[in-house]
């Protein structure tokens, strides 16, 4: 199984439960089961991650993000199929978005997208939770991945299934 990784999934490690300067574990295992080819983050979702940085705390994930060792290990090589983007958009949110709407919705028909190029061996990995009455633009990444087939988790979902412990060490 290859895990998708939502931009969200890194800025809220960061922001709430695991720290770059509290936990480098957790960064340190990213890179690894990135260079694994366990996860992945498609390029779309790696710019929102670096170019979201505003204040010092964000300052030390982008210096994560954008190492040369870290980028090269977890960034998706693939170009998006602009098929299943545009199919993801008419299916998942709705075939008649404004341009504002699709503005709103942002780069995670990308992200489903690349999960939906192989739905059986590809999972989105987000902190968004269900929220099956939102329609349109408003709706959310699990939803969105529901209606398509594609296989969605959270982090902490995905650590599990990897074997994410605080003493791991690569082999």
């Amino acid at each position: 199984m290859l895990y998708l990784l939502d931009a969200n999934v890194l800025i809220t490690a960061h922001h709430l439960y695991y720290p770059l300067d509290s936990v480098p574990e957790f960064w340190a295992w990213l890179v690894h089961k990135g260079t694994s080819a366990d996860l992945k983050m498609p390029l779309e979702n790696y710019e929102e991650v670096k170019d979201g940085s505003t204040d010092e705390e964000q300052d030390l994930l982008f210096a994560w993000v954008t190492a040369e060792e870290t980028k090269s290990a977890i960034l998706l090589d693939e170009e998006a199929d602009m098929n299943l983007v545009a199919r993801v958009i008419n299916e998942g949110y709705a075939p008649d978005l404004t341009d504002d709407e699709i503005v709103q919705i942002g780069r995670d028909p990308f992200l489903i997208a690349y999960a939906l190029a192989s739905p059986e061996n590809r999972c989105v990995v987000t902190t968004e939770v269900s929220a099956s009455r939102k329609v349109r633009q408003n709706r959310r990444i699990p939803d969105v991945c529901r209606t398509m087939g594609v296989q969605c988790c959270n982090t902490f979902e995905m650590s599990r299934a990897l074997g994410f412990k605080t003493g791991w060490a690569p082999n």
